[in-house]
């Protein structure tokens, strides 16, 4: 037979599309062709799958090759086809058998020597496999991927997976018909053990800081956005890496997302599955790095924090510019990049957290009176950060340093897991009353979920006149006022829990 045909996935943001393998050998003058809007290091394919089948023990075929991968119109990125593409040659050229090949999808970038290498997006494309195939009156695939990919790919339950570690090893599989009894077959992935419970660094570890500790329960408990603010040296980046220990436990559809977007940037660790993302990019990063974008659009930091925490410390320091790109994902959850020849979509629905110093020096408002910045200094650094930005945190925390006193005391503080079981509380009263956090409630949801008494709107209504709130602010003041009565687990929004709310939001005037 001079024709087989292959199945593998490309990738297109988060969607994995199946891409078909077409392999026909021909009569004529020796040459390899690729068609199918392949990108370079598609073609370079050539030259590792000839390399690859002759040092495999096989024979290339002295004919007129010709690959394509369709659908022609889909661009096609990455070596996962060399595997495809040199398993359709040896099964053209008879060296191994067709029929087999229909149960199988197949990915991995091939060594000169045959060996199978890792790929990025394993487990989208294994995601996108499973519900391909996975149901009634469907025939079901399973996947050869390399070995390096195996315990990823296994997070997809009830997938059929096949590690292999080289090209020799792959087509030892199908010359036993794929028989797994039969010696050289390739075994089903059993796989690993996966850690019983994230290790966050524990919120005992901070001295003092009660209020501070208080407002992190809160952002905690509604997945509010927070600002720090700080002379340096008061705990505001020990605050923030130790916040993902409060945050409810991820569920199992929450960790396949995150783990799905690592993927893509080939950056997934089994070791830190179910534990919340926590990115913390420098401030010299680029909006392309924060966002995502490329000739072929990667996930950027906003959204290898899906389901987790991004913290921008020294957030002045970013250029404007750079910040000005969070604004929509924060809203929508999500981010669309387009290019000439290329669109995806990537999820990003992260928490903010970020910290900044109150001037250029560091000590704008310090007890000490160490701050020498003039008026106009401090108006340009905290007129970094634009207004429609400022608007978008739901919190502003003032941290204050320490007394001498409170740090040569031992740390008697809460443990994280103390608070979390208060956050998980609140967590699973949103989850019973409108089936998502309170940060991510619409109008109409806040208009049912949200009502003031006599009392709570007096308050509201005085500070929205005073401080000339927007809509915006509004509305995120009554998302934080039900988080608070969420956590002392009372159904109605009562007078002090509306303080709390405008207390925390007023402190944004200071800035």
């Amino acid at each position: 037979m001079s024709l087989a045909v292959l199945r593998s996935r490309a990738l297109a943001g988060m969607e994995a599309p199946e891409v078909s393998v077409e392999v026909h050998l021909a009569n004529g003058l020796p040459a390899f062709a690729m068609v199918g809007l392949p990108e370079t290091e598609v073609k370079e394919a050539r030259d590792r799958v000839r390399a690859a089948i002759q040092n495999a023990g096989y024979e290339m075929p002295a004919q007129r090759i010709t690959v394509n991968l369709a659908p022609a119109d889909l661009p096609k990125e990455s070596g996962r086809f060399d595997l495809p593409i040199a398993l359709g040659i040896l099964a053209a050229s008879g060296q191994i058998p067709t029929s087999p090949l229909r149960d199988y999808e197949f990915a991995g970038e091939l060594s000169l020597s045959g060996e199978l290498r890792p790929i990025r997006g394993a487990l989208a494309m294994t995601y996108a496999m499973h519900r391909a195939t996975h149901g009634a009156g469907k025939a079901r695939r399973a996947f050869i991927l390399p070995q390096a990919n195996a315990d990823e790919a296994a997070l997809v339950r009830d997938a059929l997976i096949y590690p292999a570690t080289s090209l020799t090893q792959v087509c030892a599989h199908f010359a036993c018909r794929s028989d797994e009894a039969a010696p050289g077959a390739l075994l089903r992935h059993q796989p690993a053990a996966l850690p019983l419970a994230p290790d966050y660094p524990d919120f005992s570890d901070v001295k003092g800081q009660a209020t501070v500790k208080l407002a992190l329960e809160v952002a905690a408990a509604g997945r509010h956005s927070v600002l720090l603010v700080g002379p340096p040296g008061t705990g505001k980046s020990m605050l923030a890496a130790r916040f993902p220990g409060l945050l409810p436990a991820m569920t199992d559809e929450e960790a396949l997302e995150a783990a799905a977007v690592q993927s893509l940037s080939g950056q997934f660790n089994a070791a830190a599955w179910k534990a919340r993302p926590f990115r913390s990019p420098h401030h010299t990063s680029s909006g392309v790095a924060l966002v995502g974008g490329g000739s072929v659009p990667h996930p950027g930091e906003i959204s290898m924090a899906h389901q987790g925490v991004l913290f921008l410390d020294e957030l002045p320091e970013f250029d404007r510019r750079v910040l000005e790109v969070l604004r929509e994902p924060m809203e929508s959850g999500k981010v669309t990049i387009s290019r000439a020849a290329h669109r995806a979509d990537f999820p990003a629905r992260f928490q903010l957290l970020a910290a900044m110093n109150g001037c250029p020096c560091g000590y704008h408002g310090h007890a000490s009176g160490k701050c020498r910045c003039p008026p106009d200094a401090i108006l340009r650094y905290q007129g970094r950060i634009s207004g429609p930005l400022l608007d978008r945190m739901d919190l502003l925390i003032s941290v204050n340093p320490l007394s001498p006193e409170e740090l040569e005391a031992p740390s008697d503080g809460e443990s994280s897991s103390a608070i979390a079981a208060r956050v998980q509380q609140a967590w699973a009263i949103q989850q019973a009353r409108q089936g998502k956090s309170n940060q991510l409630m619409g109008t109409r949801e806040i208009e049912r979920h949200c009502k003031l008494d006599r009392a709570g709107k007096a308050v509201l209504r005085a500070s929205m006149l005073k401080f000339h709130w927007s809509a915006r602010a509004y509305h995120r003041i009554l998302r934080v006022a039900r988080t608070v009565a969420d956590l002392q687990q009372s159904a109605a929004i009562a007078e002090p829990h509306v303080s709390q709310a405008v207390q925390f939001r007023r402190a944004l005037l200071d800035l």
